[in-house]
């Protein structure tokens, strides 16, 4: 152990950990490296902040065929872009999403009705396309920079599949949440009934919610712990999610990282087999500069500048 490693030790165990001052938020546009989405908007509204915006605001923000593909590709992307520590998602116009587009189906529609495919051929594609699908909701949880998702309005359907996904979930007075595929002749297959019964917490509440297509709003969705603020309107949402942004983001972006590795994994795993995944990662990411860096700022009292990832 190195005298300045020991010294840190020492020195961090009569540390009065103090509140921040507040801190001058630096607002940009696009970035040029940014990609043009057909149904999402990026923006940069914040330093390492990057804002997701749903973009079909005379479609209800329905999810249709390039929505599936453009979320993937913009969370992959950002999962390793280095003026990104968190993100927020949310939608434009009057609501958060309608959910499926319906009007974008005809073609499993046609495949369905095909009469020259026979059932395992229909049942291979359906299930590849699906597989699609998923994966595109799964990106951003699989993407370690924590993801905010800032609802407003309606959530239908596979919004909740959508906000299932991400690591926070804030909301307006107005929003209201539906998990509608019931009403559509199927079970939720992109993530809600994997997802929103361990959110909640509550086994009963989740399968009436998904049993019904029964609509829940803004203080039941708080109550239930689906989401953990309500805002008066979506720009106090809207700005009360970038500010928590913020704040994540100027914190060890190494430690952010693993502790959203950590979170995701546990939720899946034992209390052992979760306690070992942290170990496993922590042995090598402890040996990142940020832990000397956030000591060191402790005992001056100063705020850490961080590397980018």
């Amino acid at each position: 152990m190195s005298v300045l490693t020991s010294a840190i030790i020492r020195t961090l165990s009569g540390i009065k950990i103090q509140v921040p001052k507040p801190y001058t938020l630096v607002t940009r546009m696009m970035s040029g490296g940014d990609k043009n989405y057909e149904t999402l908007r990026v923006m940069r509204p914040r330093e390492f902040v990057v804002q997701v915006e749903i973009a079909r605001p005379e479609k209800k923000n329905a999810m249709n065929k390039a929505f599936f593909s453009e979320i993937r590709q913009c969370f992959d992307s950002l999962a390793v872009d280095g003026e990104c520590r968190a993100i927020v998602l949310s939608g434009s116009g009057t609501l958060f999403t309608a959910g499926l587009d319906l009007m974008d189906l005809g073609h499993l529609m046609a495949l369905l009705d095909d009469p020259d495919t026979d059932m395992g051929r229909k049942a291979l594609k359906v299930r590849q396309l699906l597989g699609e699908w998923q994966q595109s909701f799964n990106a951003p949880e699989k993407c370690l920079k924590p993801v905010i998702a800032a609802i407003h309005g309606a959530c239908i359907g596979g919004g909740i599949d959508l906000t299932s996904a991400c690591d926070i979930r804030y909301c307006s007075q107005d929003a209201w949440f539906v998990i509608k595929e019931i009403d559509l002749g199927l079970a939720a297959d992109l993530g809600t009934l994997q997802r929103f019964p361990k959110v909640i917490g509550n086994d009963s509440l989740a399968r009436e919610l998904a049993y019904t297509a029964r609509p829940f709003y803004a203080d039941e969705a708080k109550q239930m712990g689906f989401v953990s603020r309500v805002f008066q309107d979506k720009d106090l949402l809207i700005e009360g999610a970038l500010e928590t942004a913020a704040l994540i983001a100027s914190k060890s972006p190494i430690a952010v990282a693993g502790t959203k590795a950590s979170l995701v994994y546990s939720r899946d795993h034992t209390v052992e087999e979760g306690m070992n995944h942290i170990g496993v990662w922590n042995q090598g990411m402890l040996q990142s500069k940020d832990l000397t860096k956030a000591a060191m700022a402790l005992m001056e009292k100063k705020t850490p500048t961080f590397s980018k990832l």
